[in-house]
């Protein structure tokens, strides 16, 4: 029942996020600046991507040369380079959008989450360990993700409890990179972060899952992406790190 609450109250802070954008309208509008041009550097990449899905797709297979049915097999492998493609875009635009935005979403943090005492450091000095990081927690989500991948196609359990899962582990590493920034100010390095969110297992699931749920829609993770900000700032700060 525990469990169940602290959920609830992980959606909640998104939506919490949400509110504050709102009743901000014009950090709102700074905070999708990076958003948007993460999602034109996206939507070019995946348009190459399915302009040229057929080509990659032959040259990856050269073995279906002398195949009667390579056109088919060379179509069904293209559709699924795109879908691949697709799949990873959903599951680093966060990342991206971050690293792009690191000197707009730190301003944003720190005007949700005021800290006086917080050491403010220049963006170029942190954006090579935030790189790391997420380059970190990218081999963490392929890890599990990729599995999860070849998993679908089993059936009954594919179709089921497979994207349940899906949903879940992105969404735990979305609450990853998204609370960065309001826990690195306070002093708190990656492995301590993992930890403080383990802890916090159902508010971190809570808050991810409606988070992932929402930017797998294209244009909405575009204009949820200050909201969600937001939201993991007021996280940090009343769940993860309660500060008066």
């Amino acid at each position: 029942m525990r469990s169940l609450r602290d959920f609830t109250s992980g959606v909640g802070f998104f939506f919490q996020g949400l509110g504050w954008v709102a009743r901000h309208g014009r950090w709102w509008l700074f905070g999708l600046i990076p958003a948007l041009i993460a999602f034109a550097v996206y939507v070019v990449a995946l348009v190459f991507l399915g302009s040229n899905a057929s080509d990659l797709a032959a040259f990856l297979t050269p073995f279906a040369d002398s195949w009667g049915w390579r056109d088919l097999f060379r179509t069904l492998m293209g559709i699924l380079l795109f879908l691949g493609g697709l799949a990873l875009a959903v599951l680093t635009f966060t990342a991206l959008t971050l690293a792009i935005g690191e000197p707009f979403y730190e301003r944003l943090s720190a005007e949700v989450d005021p800290l006086p005492e917080a050491e403010e450091q220049p963006w170029w000095r942190t954006l090579p360990r935030s790189i790391r990081d997420s380059l970190i927690t990218l081999f963490y989500v392929l890890l599990f993700t990729i599995p999860l991948f070849f998993l679908g196609f089993v059936p009954v359990i594919g179709q089921t409890v497979i994207p349940v899962l899906g949903a879940l582990v992105s969404g735990f590493f979305l609450t990853v990179e998204l609370t960065t920034l309001a826990l690195e100010r306070r002093g708190i390095a990656r492995k301590q972060r993992f930890a403080l969110l383990r802890a916090n297992m159902g508010s971190a699931l809570g808050f991810g899952v409606v988070g992932f749920l929402l930017f797998l829609v294209p244009f909405v993770a575009v204009i949820a992406m200050p909201a969600a900000v937001a939201g993991a700032a007021l996280l940090a700060r009343t769940r993860l790190t309660p500060t008066p």
